[in-house]
This record gives structure tokens, C-alpha cells and sequence, in this order.
């Protein structure tokens, strides 16, 4: 519920005088009531169980429902309140519908982009300084389509942040370090081209590492090679460091041009490069708290086993003294926490590295770190059978073409679809929306099966379907134009369809609060389809266009309602709402 202060602090006094409780208090109890599409439902309902004294767990179903009787039966209704009913161990509460439509037009207008977020449920919440880190591809390769979920996940996290006042950091935090770019150098010196290079640089550093790895199962020599390069490129050899530079900077000229495309930017690009040094002080630091262990191969382990008998270590140095991937993790982190005196560190990576993070943080606990506690991994599953028309895809370029041109032949051949100025940006916005909520509609840890004919509908529950809804939705408010409505007469929103509509926007800060607590977006996306379907059947059922001007004004008034929640709900996803399709 949007905590409107008539509607709900009524609800909350009500409760409040009976129950001998402060209003605050009872914020959690209370939630808005879900729309059902059966019958007609109320607005608030109180779980009794939550405020109740002798909160045993061994309390009968008939115990509690006695109780809920007798609480419904001390409370009276109100000029706010119409009527007061029970269920299973709730009590419900029916809002005065001229006041409920009028109340949450008002909120919705009144508080604009920043509906929900002004609602009480937030009201206590610290703003806090959070890094996030997300996407972070590997340089010299074309951005692989398996770095879609972090960038619009990280992306999305970063978005419901910032709305909700916190000051977010986005940091790029890029794969350019590592053995693998000394099989990269080795194989450029092998079978590079410049010229090839400044024509398409990521196509071919990419044949040229296809090339090198098959190259270097057939010849050890090719691997020594690459050990070389690499090792000059730790000891800052010039020539080699010019090389790996030149590298670096096309791939980042590549990636932010893919990321506009997303609608994505990052504040920070870093990478494991920055910390190769930082990272011989962090071992330091490890060997003098007296937690770097020799192993009998030579390299440098932590001990993270609770005997301390080197059942469950971690690997943090190779046996040639060079760095691993964890150790740069871990000065990156010191490095963050000392540089932005964050109070959160996120990083957005797929369940594969469950494990490197949950060893990172026990070894910066180990270091002596408390602030390790406030680091956070989130999580996700892998998508399977993403391919285009040409066959299994690689590349990320490639997934947002295929769905701009499959979008693009949509709407050529749809009846409904109005002549743009410019088709080829709307099917992008299109398209690029389809693969986000494919993404977003399930737990972010779980594993999908990417489909385009699903993706792509333009019915059911599909990211094309909300932008549908937008853009149907904004041409009905520019054919009335001339008559944008401010003061309504709300008694002309009494029908089931208009109160199943404001009943849903009443939730939405509760939606929010949600996704805000699980980092789930899968909450929103659920809510802005119901939105979406509710507002379809409102649509159809009450018409603007041909009815008497009040009745149109006030219906007007709510579908721009409606439209402004679906949008505001949409930025913070990631996705652009279109205006004309």
C-alpha cells in the first residue's frame, strides 16, 4: 500500500486505539489486498498474528480465528472505513471508494516518479553509500552474451538503489589480467595483424585466441610463450604493457558502445590490472598475520578449514610468485572500502563463483576486516539455448540484433502497428525489454530456457506486452490532449474494473519494499503485469472516447495513472517505455 495519509493512517488508528499499539508498530502487519479477478476484494488486511499477544507457535487454527472475531467486532467503521470484515486470522478493511480513487490519483500524481518510494514502509530506511560491481567482461573478446544477466541484473540492483536514496557507485570491474592474456600476447606476436586489428579489433583478437589455444595443445612451446609474456607483463615490461594497452582501450571503446544500446553506464572502470601490484601487499599482509601456508607444489594457500588442517583452502599465489584472480578480488576490496567508505559491497556474478566469494569474504574476516559481513554476493542461474537464426550464439551484439530484426518483422506484419518515425530504435527499445523480462520473471538463481517465440509475443506475460500496454496507454492520453483532466469527479470510478485498478496501484510500495529486501526483480515484473492486464480490461470495458465528458475525464485520469506506475516500474528494470508501436 502506498500509505496515502487518509487511507491508511485511518486504518492504522482504528487498529491502533483497539490494540493499545503505536501506528508505527503496525506497518508490517497491514498490507493492500491483491486484486483477484474472481470477486470483488477489500483493500487492507491485517494479519492477526502478528500483533496478537502469546505469540505461540502451538496456537490453534479456531484460537486465532476467535481472536480475529473478536478484534473485527471492537472495531467500528469510519468516514473512511465502509466496512470491516474477517478471514483465515485477518481482518479486513474496505475504503470509501470515492476516497480510495480520489486519495491514490492524488498520491500518484502528487509524488510522480517517486510513487511507492515516499511510502511509509521506507520512511525509516538509512540512505547508505553502496558499490556495486557488475558486468565485467574480459577484454580482447567480443562481450559474450553470457554477460547479458549480470549487466542488466547488476544494472536493475543499481536503478532501485539510487530510487530508493542510497548512493550508488557502478563499477566495471573488467577482466584484463591473467595467464590467458599471455597466451593472448603470445598468439598476437604468432598471427596478428594491425591492420586487422584497427578494422575490427575484439573479431579478431578473438580468431587470434581460437587460433593460439589450438596452437598450444599441439606445442608447449606456444605455452611457455605465453608464460613469458605474461611474466614480462607483471614485471611492466614496456613493449608488452603497450601491447595489452592497446588491447584494453578497443575493448572498452567496443563495450560502451554495446552498453548504450542497454541503456547501461558505469560510474568506475577498473579492472584486476589496477591491483597486480596491490595484490604482492595483500600477500604481505596475509604471510604477517601469519595465514600464508607453503604447499608442497610451491604456491601460497590460505587455510579456511575450521581444524586448521588444509581441508578447505584457498589458492592465493602460484609457485613463479605471480598473482591469482582472488588475491586482485581482495585488494580491489580493501581498496573500495578504503577509497568510497562504503556501508555495501555488491557483486553481481553468476552461482559458478558461489564459491570464490564466499572464500573471499572469510579471508578478509581472517584478515581482520569486519566490514566483509556487509558484502554481498547475488547470484544467478545460467540461460540455455540462446541462439539465433544462424545457429548457437556467442556474442552478446548478436542476441540484441536478432531481437531488434525479429521485432522489426513483428511489427511489419501486425495490423495494429502505427507508422514511427523511427522503427528501428522502437524495435530495439522493443526487443531489448522482450529479453529482460524473459530474464526477470523467475528467481535470479535459477537456470531458463531462452525461447524467441515466447520472448516475443506480443500477449501474455511478456516484456513486449508491457510495452504495448505503455504505448497504448500514452496514445489514448495524446488523442484527449486537449483535456488533461486534474480535478475529477471520483464517484464516476466505482466500476469493478476502476476499483481493481486503483486497488493494484495502492500495493505498489509493498512491491517494491520487497524487491528492495530479496533483490528480486521477479516482484515488480509480476506486478507490472497484472497492471498491465487490469488496465487492458479497464480499457476495454471503459471507454474515453464517445462518453459523457465527466465519465471520460475521470476514466482518463486513470489510465494516465496507470501509465505513469507501468513507466516509473519499467525505468527501474532497465527498460525504456515506448510511446507509439
Amino acid at each position: 500500500m502506498d500509505f496515502s495519509p487518509w487511507l491508511a493512517l485511518s486504518v492504522f488508528r482504528l487498529l491502533s486505539r483497539v490494540l493499545n499499539l503505536p501506528p508505527e508498530n503496525l506497518i508490517k502487519s497491514i498490507s493492500a489486498v491483491p486484486v483477484s479477478k474472481k470477486r470483488p476484494v477489500a483493500d487492507f488486511q491485517l494479519f492477526v498474528g502478528s500483533v496478537i499477544e502469546n505469540k505461540s507457535s502451538d496456537r490453534s487454527k479456531p484460537d486465532l480465528q476467535l481472536q480475529t472475531q473478536r478484534l473485527a467486532e471492537k472495531l467500528k467503521c469510519d468516514t473512511v472505513v465502509s466496512e470491516i470484515s474477517t478471514g483465515p486470522g485477518t481482518v479486513n478493511f474496505t475504503i470509501n471508494r470515492e476516497l480510495l480513487a480520489k486519495t491514490v490519483l492524488q498520491q500518484v500524481f502528487k509524488d510522480g516518479s517517486e510513487y511507492g518510494i515516499k511510502s511509509e514502509l521506507f520512511s525509516t530506511l538509512p540512505r547508505r553509500k553502496i558499490v556495486i560491481e557488475f558486468s565485467s567482461p574480459n577484454i580482447a573478446k567480443k562481450f559474450h552474451v553470457g554477460h547479458l544477466r549480470s549487466t542488466i541484473i547488476g544494472n536493475f540492483v543499481a536503478n532501485l538503489k539510487e530510487a530508493l536514496g542510497h548512493h550508488v557507485t557502478r563499477i566495471n570491474y573488467l577482466g584484463d589480467w591473467g595467464m590467458q592474456f599471455g597466451l593472448l600476447g603470445a598468439g598476437f606476436q604468432q598471427f596478428g595483424n594491425e591492420e586487422e586489428l584497427k578494422s575490427n579489433p575484439l573479431q579478431h583478437l578473438f580468431e587470434v585466441y581460437v587460433q593460439v589455444n589450438k596452437a598450444a595443445a599441439e606445442d608447449e612451446n606456444i605455452k611457455k610463450l605465453a608464460q613469458d609474456f605474461f611474466r614480462k607483463l607483471e614485471a611492466h615490461d614496456e613493449q608488452t604493457l603497450l601491447m595489452w594497452q592497446h588491447f584494453r582501450d578497443f575493448s572498452i571503446e567496443e563495450y560502451v558502445r554495446i552498453y548504450k544500446r542497454l541503456g547501461v553506464h558505469f560510474d568506475e572502470y577498473s579492472g584486476e590490472s589496477f591491483y597486480q601490484e596491490k595484490s604482492q601487499e595483500v600477500l604481505k599482509m596475509l604471510d604477517t598475520k601469519g595465514l600464508l601456508q607453503k604447499t608442497i607444489k610451491g604456491t601460497r594457500v590460505v587455510d579456511l578449514s575450521e581444524e586448521r588442517d588444509l581441508s578447505l583452502c584457498s589458492t592465493v599465489m602460484r609457485s613463479d610468485g605471480t598473482s591469482l584472480y582472488i588475491t586482485r578480488d581482495l585488494a580491489a576490496a580493501i581498496d573500495r572500502m578504503m577509497k568510497y567508505n562504503c556501508d555495501t559491497m555488491i557483486y553481481v556474478t553468476d552461482k559458478s563463483q558461489n564459491s570464490h566469494f564466499e572464500q573471499l569474504f572469510q579471508i578478509l574476516k581472517l584478515m581482520g576486516y569486519q566490514w566483509a559481513e556487509r558484502c554481498q554476493h547475488v547470484s544467478f542461474g545460467l540461460v540455455q539455448g540462446m541462439k539465433t537464426r544462424k545457429g548457437e550464439v556467442v556474442f552478446l551484439e548478436d542476441v540484441l540484433n536478432e531481437a531488434r530484426s525479429r521485432m522489426l518483422q513483428n511489427m511489419a506484419s501486425a495490423k495494429t502497428t502505427k507508422e514511427l518515425e523511427t522503427p528501428l530504435e522502437t524495435a530495439e527499445k522493443i526487443g531489448l525489454a522482450a529479453l529482460i523480462i524473459q530474464d526477470f520473471k523467475g528467481l535470479l538463481s535459477s537456470d531458463y530456457q531462452f525461447s524467441w517465440d515466447r520472448v516475443l509475443q506480443s500477449r501474455g506475460d511478456t516484456g513486449v506486452f508491457l510495452q504495448y500496454t505503455h504505448a497504448r496507454l500514452h496514445s489514448l492520453e495524446q488523442m484527449c490532449r486537449n483535456g488533461q483532466p486534474t480535478d475529477i469527479n471520483t464517484a464516476c470510478l466505482q466500476d469493478p474494473q476502476a476499483i481493481s485498478v486503483l486497488q493494484h496501484l495502492l500495493r505498489y510500495d509493498e512491491v517494491l519494499y520487497k524487491s528492495s529486501e530479496d533483490l528480486q526483480p521477479k516482484h515488480i515484473v509480476s506486478y507490472l503485469l497484472t497492471l498491465s492486464h487490469l488496465a487492458a480490461v479497464a480499457h476495454k470495458t471503459l471507454p474515453v472516447k464517445g462518453s459523457a465528458p465527466e465519465l471520460a475525464q475521470a476514466r482518463l485520469r486513470l489510465f494516465q495513472a496507470a501509465r505513469s506506475v507501468l513507466a516509473n516500474g519499467m525505468k527501474l528494470l532497465g527498460i525504456t517505455p515506448v510511446t507509439q508501436m
